[in-house]
């Protein structure tokens, strides 16, 4: 298997300690042994990354186990160039080659048996970014936090299809372009994510399938009162005081939200405010703002469970967004 990004070389020695911090100051802080203790066999490690999307190419040569810390703030999928590796990740076992591409649970346990002569091309995505994106592609958030399914074949249309967008963005970066346009990064980014998420099964598949669907009408005052709860959700808004507004009893809100937008009127309050806080927190100075201030005045009156659903929601802490 020919290297690739060999003009980002990270590592290239026999020293696994050497190798495990490098690795892990672009991914996250693991135990890494050899299987076998024989000859040192140099470790290559290639990387380069462009907003929040990274390209990886990485080979220990020798077998090794590989211990990482949850993942949280990031995605990986695993592409094997050559060779194999077993991955057990949030009570899942899979055996990855270059016909499966594996997926770790960022929330869960890792533990991964790379075989020698297990090259693999590693795309690391930034999760808040991912939800962005999903969030995008739906017009509205998803029901549920995004969760990816822990393998996918790549020889699927859709998987062969986000491989070739992988394939022309690693030729980029080997050659002389590099990425170095802000509007073509911006655009590359945003088309790798959303190949991915056609790609690989996950909890909002149902949902992107059915965007393109003719969807029923929703009536005019349900659209008034999400409109209302978008336009107010930094007010000390209530369900009653919206029902009250469009003319509809609360339950008849309820009611219109649940079957309409599959929501209720109290949880895409609290989707706005998050959002809300999110932005701010996202535009804040650090040295001047307060996770608490923020949440406070976006009407978060208990911090833990706020911070709870923040997590949730972006896949990161509120404090890490602030320091941004």
């Amino acid at each position: 298997m020919t290297e690739v990004l060999s003009g980002f070389c990270r590592v290239d020695s026999p020293d696994l300690e050497e190798a495990r911090e490098r690795v892990g100051e672009v991914f996250c802080p693991h135990r890494l042994e050899p299987v076998d203790r024989g000859t040192p066999t140099p470790v290559r490690f290639n990387t380069a990354g462009f907003g929040a999307v990274g390209l990886s190419y990485l080979s220990y040569g020798a077998s090794v186990r590989i211990r990482p810390q949850p993942l949280r703030s990031f995605v990986l999928v695993q592409i094997p160039l050559s060779g194999r590796a077993l991955v057990r990740t949030g009570g899942t076992e899979v055996v990855s080659d270059p016909t499966t591409a594996s997926v770790p649970d960022p929330d869960a346990g890792l533990d991964m048996t790379w075989e020698a002569g297990n090259e693999q091309l590693i795309v690391r995505i930034e999760r808040a970014a991912l939800d962005v994106q999903l969030h995008r592609m739906l017009g509205r958030p998803p029901s549920k936090p995004l969760r990816l399914a822990t393998s996918v074949d790549l020889r699927t249309p859709a998987a062969r299809s986000w491989l070739s967008t992988v394939d022309m963005v690693r030729t980029d970066l080997d050659g002389p372009g590099g990425l170095t346009h802000p509007v073509l990064r911006a655009q590359v980014e945003q088309l790798l994510m959303g190949q991915l998420l056609a790609a690989v099964p996950h909890s909002a598949t149902g949902e992107l399938l059915a965007v393109g669907d003719p969807a029923p009408a929703v009536p005019k005052v349900i659209r008034r009162a999400e409109a209302l709860i978008e336009g107010h959700a930094r007010e000390p808004l209530t369900v009653d005081d919206v029902a009250e507004a469009v003319g509809l009893s609360v339950r008849s809100l309820q009611e219109g939200f649940r079957r309409h937008l599959d929501t209720t009127p109290t949880a895409r309050l609290r989707d706005a405010r998050l959002a809300g806080v999110r932005t701010e927190l996202a535009d804040a100075d650090p040295t001047r703002c307060t996770v608490s201030q923020v949440a406070a005045d976006w009407g978060f009156g208990h911090l833990g469970r706020f911070a709870v659903a923040y997590k949730e929601r972006f896949g990161e802490s509120p404090s890490d967004t602030l320091r941004g």
